[in-house]
């Protein structure tokens, strides 16, 4: 025997097998079913501060939802394990345990956040921009049935603030995509994406790159009147934007300035955004 001591995994063993048998020595391990409904509960909230592996609990919130069932130890077992598939990372089983406890106690006071939980397990699944961002959707939905169902909550504060940034994260993406249009010159499927950001995501911190990309494909395409308003809508809402002065170079150097001019889609954003218009 090396004369190592006993590491951090084996005292976390110990110390629930002393619970699991009461803690006496020489006492042989008592069946789950011995113990009261609380007991149980109590060593699965043992083993989810101890065990490395978040879902080793589960086996006792479980149990407690097997063995007594309609309990209140069930209900809160129940919540429990949405949480503690949460917290393992298995994203579909913590929204199954979270729809459960919503089905079985909707008036619960913990209702709220089971919904919030389901709603996370989309959000912390959104990856990178340039994936696939049909969770950002799912995570987006999630967040306003929170915040719609549950306005006073204090889960509702947490989901507008993830709601705005999965909704910069839409954003985002179509910005990378029509990026990569520009850059390869095809300018209508450019404008196409950088139009959903100017019409659909205004609030977020892509909006003003938008319009400056807008003002760069209108002139290369020669249509200098959608140019000019996508630029006097530039100027209006982010003068300060060094977007701004790119843009305004590009007009000044066609001889051109930023005012509002056409009737296009553009001349109703510019209605909407500068003049308040938006009957």
């Amino acid at each position: 025997m090396s004369g190592r001591s006993p590491g951090a995994g084996f005292l976390k063993t110990a110390l629930l097998m002393a619970v699991l048998t009461g803690c006496g020595g020489g006492q042989q391990e008592r069946a789950l079913d011995s113990y009261t409904a609380e007991e149980i509960y109590k060593k699965g909230e043992l083993e989810l501060e101890t065990a490395r592996r978040p879902k080793d609990a589960l086996v006792y919130f479980q149990e407690v939802e097997r063995l007594y069932p309609y309990t209140e130890f069930a209900k809160r077992a129940l919540i429990m394990q949405a949480f503690t598939h949460h917290k393992a990372k298995e994203y579909p089983e913590a929204r199954d345990a979270a729809q459960r406890f919503l089905d079985f106690y909707p008036g619960d006071e913990d209702a709220p956040y089971a919904l919030y939980l389901m709603a996370l397990s989309y959000y912390d699944q959104i990856d990178d921009v340039g994936r696939d961002q049909g969770i950002t959707f799912q995570a987006l939905q999630g967040m306003r049935d929170v915040i719609e169902t549950y306005p006073d909550s204090e889960y509702a504060r947490s989901a507008i603030l993830k709601f705005d940034l999965a909704f910069d994260q839409l954003a985002a993406k179509e910005m990378e995509v029509g990026r990569y249009y520009l850059k390869r010159r095809h300018y209508a499927a450019a404008i196409n994406r950088f139009r959903v950001v100017v019409a659909d995501f205004q609030t977020t911190t892509h909006t003003a790159e938008a319009l400056h990309r807008l003002v760069e494909c209108y002139l290369a395409l020669g249509l200098n009147d959608e140019a000019q308003t996508a630029a006097a809508i530039l100027g209006f809402n982010y003068q300060s934007s060094p977007f701004y002065d790119d843009s305004f170079r590009l007009l000044k150097g066609k001889g051109l300035s930023p005012e509002a001019r056409g009737e296009g889609w553009l001349r109703t954003i510019y209605r909407q955004m500068v003049r308040g218009e938006w009957l």
